[in-house]
């Protein structure tokens, strides 16, 4: 990814609103790449499946989580690329045509075309939120990925749409706004975490990123280089959670963290005498388990999750195309067993998710949980770098607003207006 156009260093923040975290991650943009600044990460519980659920609690989070990542990074935050996911999210592929101007493809005859595709009715209570290219046909030449320059008379598109229901969309707005922060974009969280941790190779040949969260479970398929398949499913993290503590009998807290400190996806893996220590509930002690327990307890769970995966994968007839395999990122794809179990039920090479691409503390967001939020970052910085491709930055009035503009960039402006009179 190039943002050689970047003559300037650019501040870009990505939120990460999940159903159990709120995450803030500042990086900064210039020529060279992203550079790490900060990291904001609160807990949430204003989020159910990753639709916001109580205004109040998300607000107050993503507000720690911005304080936070502006102390680290020591930088104002104003404008935020947001991230949104839930079950509400649904795709389907679309075509667009149109005639390209001048006998050579420009970027204006994309933008066109792929106005063209987003044109479809959608219902009242939706909206298109990407339209994601999959490959360009000119004059019946297919499989292009970039068309730019390439002469010809008639462009057409086949492209992803993925859309949202607008009452989510809104809610997520609403709650960065009443923060006093503006929303660049709304992007989908899949599409940014596939972005951080799957590479241009992997993406050709055909990927499938499985990104599970607390409350859902995103699944993106990439084919050919573009995105084939999006859908969501609405189990994740806080599923085994439940699990946990209905079947040992403690409470939810003490479940979450039995889970992450001695969960494991494959009951095979655990030692008969391992023992763990079980928090009452209600008055009650606590008590010695087998580990094995809390492993069968979580297994059966973990693998209802993949063999959904798996079967939505073979539904869009694209199995036999996603020959990179597999890669997990999210929380719970930490837990002990989940790649392995993950390849039992996939029947294939499966592999942990870590973002890169980026510099600065790095080892801030080295983990799989932090993909979408870098991810976010990354689609910040592109869309920047597409907003003045022709290698010098736009002014900050056409880039973010008036109000966005710096002292230092505004009186360069005076200077460039008191030299010419």
């Amino acid at each position: 990814m190039s943002y050689a156009a970047l003559s300037t260093p650019e501040i870009v923040v990505g939120l990460d609103l999940g159903s159990t975290k709120v995450s803030a991650v500042v990086g900064e943009v210039d020529a060279d790449g992203i550079t790490i600044l900060g990291v904001g990460n609160v807990p949430c519980r204003g989020l159910r499946k990753g639709v916001i659920s109580n205004i109040e609690w998300t607000v107050r989070s993503i507000r720690e989580a911005i304080d936070a990542a502006q102390t680290m990074a020591g930088v104002e935050i104003r404008t935020v690329y947001a991230g949104i996911a839930g079950s509400h999210i649904r795709s389907h592929m679309s075509d667009g045509v149109c005639a390209i101007s001048g006998r050579e493809v420009t970027r204006g005859d994309l933008e066109r075309v792929l106005e063209g595709a987003r044109a479809i009715p959608v219902d009242a209570d939706r909206m298109i939120l990407h339209a994601l290219p999959r490959e360009y046909v000119v004059d019946n030449q297919d499989g292009i990925r970039d068309p730019i320059g390439m002469s010809g008379v008639r462009l057409q598109v086949r492209c992803n749409l993925v859309t949202a229901a607008t009452s989510c969309v809104q809610n997520v707005v609403r709650c960065v706004e009443r923060c006093n922060l503006q929303v660049a974009d709304v992007v989908l969280e899949p599409l940014a975490s596939a972005d951080a941790v799957v590479s241009e190779d992997e993406k050709e040949i055909g990927v499938a990123v499985i990104d599970i969260g607390g409350g859902t479970t995103d699944l993106i398929l990439f084919a050919d280089g573009g995105v084939a398949h999006v859908s969501v499913i609405p189990a994740g993290g806080n599923n085994i959670t439940s699990d946990v503590a209905a079947g040992l009998r403690t409470p939810m807290a003490e479940a979450e963290r039995l889970k992450r400190n001695y969960g494991c996806a494959l009951g095979r893996m655990v030692n008969d005498d391992e023992e763990i220590e079980v928090p009452g509930v209600g008055g009650h002690g606590p008590r010695r388990a087998a580990r094995r327990l809390l492993s069968d307890i979580i297994e059966p769970r973990v693998e209802e999750i993949f063999s959904e995966a798996r079967r939505r994968i073979e539904e869009t007839g694209l199995l036999e195309q996603v020959s990179s395999g597999c890669v997990l990122t999210g929380g719970a794809a930490l837990m002990e067993g989940m790649v392995e179990c993950a390849e039992e039920i996939l029947g294939m090479p499966v592999r942990l998710g870590f973002p890169v691409g980026v510099r600065g503390i790095v080892q801030l967001v080295q983990g799989p949980q932090y993909a979408t939020g870098v991810g976010l970052v990354r689609y910040g910085a592109q869309q920047l770098a597409d907003a003045c491709p022709r290698g010098g930055l736009v002014s900050v009035e056409q880039a973010v607003g008036p109000s966005e503009a710096t002292p230092k960039q505004k009186s360069g402006l005076w200077s460039w207006i008191r030299a010419a009179f």
